[in-house]
């Protein structure tokens, strides 16, 4: 089915859209221009939504806004949000009543016609995804990026081809319950994320499973050796699984052993390029570029894998170096969301930096989190609403280390203030980061919109 088909087969139907954000945006244009029958909902108000509003309300969109969007839920057709879990009472409640819901995402798989390889996972998602793609250009291919990154393609699906590649970023709020069929899975990692919206840990694991549950025997699902889930996932998948580690000897997919990685295949090694000429820092990408050299083996031959990764140089808001000031450097990470991550940036960084960390609260523990910072880290300034919660794991861990009662944490009112403690701290030689270990929503719109904010005081020091 193409996409005219298949708005051809919805025009006479009422259709909802919950979201106007990023990925809806263009589906209620689209839809709009072809005539159907949308209401837009938000939780935002007329005035908060300003031109955007106005413009839905001149190409012929009805408005369903404030903090009641959701009530009364009773058109045909409903796409969802990837921020509203499909649990959602007012969505359970409609679907009883008859309504379909599903998402712009879901409907982009149904339809779309090339090959998909398809990236989720807790920490790393988007690097890796990045590399594929850059792997799979530089070997040839006309390549779409989408998902979780990039932009939406539900409306580019006319302009793809049969032969062309799509590369998806896919999260555990995408994910939950849809429907979708990726050719080439990952998974890089699980650690406890997200539990502000999910049921519990478990309902996050098995949302990220929603990425192969519905894959052929001929498919192929790329797995974490290294990740303690990973025998989880691997029972539950009937398409074809191969691995990746810099830990642990496998015997088939992608490893880094002393340094050097290798592809392995029917005891076949085909050496790729040793681990030190990645340009881009860290062991956990190290494992990044492993998976996504095990995802695009059969697409892009050794030589290219290594031509990228050595000219890599990441992407933006992943341990990117801002400026060097008064030999002071400056790194932003305001990508790290989870303790998970924050830890892994702290390991890659060649001294202990000034941290500054704290954001909205996602009721994950940060207990290996205070024991990282006593250990990793020279100094922590907390702002946020999770600076309560990290102070006091800090003092827990300290409590728990004898040979070290004392530990240097500074709290700041806003990223503005935490960036002017950390400098006047700081000395020739040191690193400030920022590195959160929390999301961004107490004050900001997105991780995206903290890291530039962070830019920017950086570059007014």
């Amino acid at each position: 089915m193409t996409l005219n088909e298949y708005i051809s087969s919805i025009r006479d139907k009422t259709i909802a859209v919950l979201g106007i954000g990023i990925s809806n945006l263009p589906l209620i244009e689209l839809l709009c221009q072809e005539g159907c029958s949308v209401t837009a909902c938000d939780r935002r108000t007329m005035d908060q939504l300003g031109e955007t509003g106005e413009h839905l309300i001149s190409i012929g969109a009805k408005l369903r806004l404030g903090a009641d969007y959701l009530e009364g839920l009773s058109e045909e057709l409903i796409f969802r949000t990837p921020g509203l879990m499909p649990f959602d009472s007012h969505l359970v409640a409609a679907q009883k009543n008859g309504s379909m819901v599903t998402s712009e995402m879901e409907v982009f798989f149904s339809l779309c016609p090339c090959h998909i390889f398809a990236v989720t996972g807790s920490d790393g998602k988007t690097t890796t995804t990045t590399l594929i793609s850059e792997i799979l250009k530089a070997a040839g291919y006309r390549v779409h990026l989408g998902g979780n990154i990039g932009t939406p393609l539900l409306c580019k699906l006319p302009d793809m081809l049969p032969e062309d590649l799509v590369v998806l970023e896919l999260s555990s709020f995408q994910l939950h319950s849809m429907t979708c069929r990726p050719h080439t899975a990952v998974i890089t990692n699980l650690s406890p994320n997200h539990l502000d919206k999910h049921k519990d840990f478990q309902d996050y694991i098995d949302a990220k499973s929603w990425i192969f549950r519905n894959q052929h025997a001929e498919d192929r699902l790329i797995l974490n050796a290294n990740d303690p889930h990973t025998p989880y996932y691997a029972s539950k998948a009937h398409s074809r699984i191969s691995y990746f580690s810099d830990a642990k000897p496998i015997q088939n997919g992608c490893v880094c052993e002393d340094g050097e990685i290798y592809l392995i295949s029917d005891q076949k090694r085909t050496f790729i390029m040793k681990s030190h000429e990645i340009r881009i820092p860290g062991e956990h990408n190290v494992q990044n570029m492993l998976a996504a050299f095990e995802a695009v083996r059969d697409y892009a031959a050794p030589e290219i894998c290594r031509k990228v990764a050595k000219e890599f140089a990441g992407v933006p808001h992943r341990l990117e170096e801002i400026r060097i000031l008064h030999g002071v450097t400056y790194i932003n990470d305001s990508i790290a969301s989870s303790p998970t991550r924050t830890i892994a940036g702290l390991h890659a960084l060649k001294a202990k930096p000034i941290v500054i960390a704290g954001g909205y609260d996602k009721h994950l523990p940060f207990d290996e989190l205070g024991e990282a910072f006593c250990e990793l880290a020279k100094a922590v300034v907390l702002t946020g609403d999770t600076s309560d919660k990290i102070y006091a794991s800090i003092h827990a861990a300290l409590a728990r280390r004898p040979d070290c009662d004392t530990f240097p944490v500074y709290r700041a009112g806003s990223l503005e203030e935490a960036v002017i403690q950390a400098s006047s701290i700081a000395e020739s030689g040191d690193i400030v980061i920022l590195s959160p270990a929390c999301a961004s929503f107490d004050h900001f719109r997105n991780f995206e919109e903290r890291g530039n904010l962070f830019r920017q005081y950086v570059m007014e020091l």
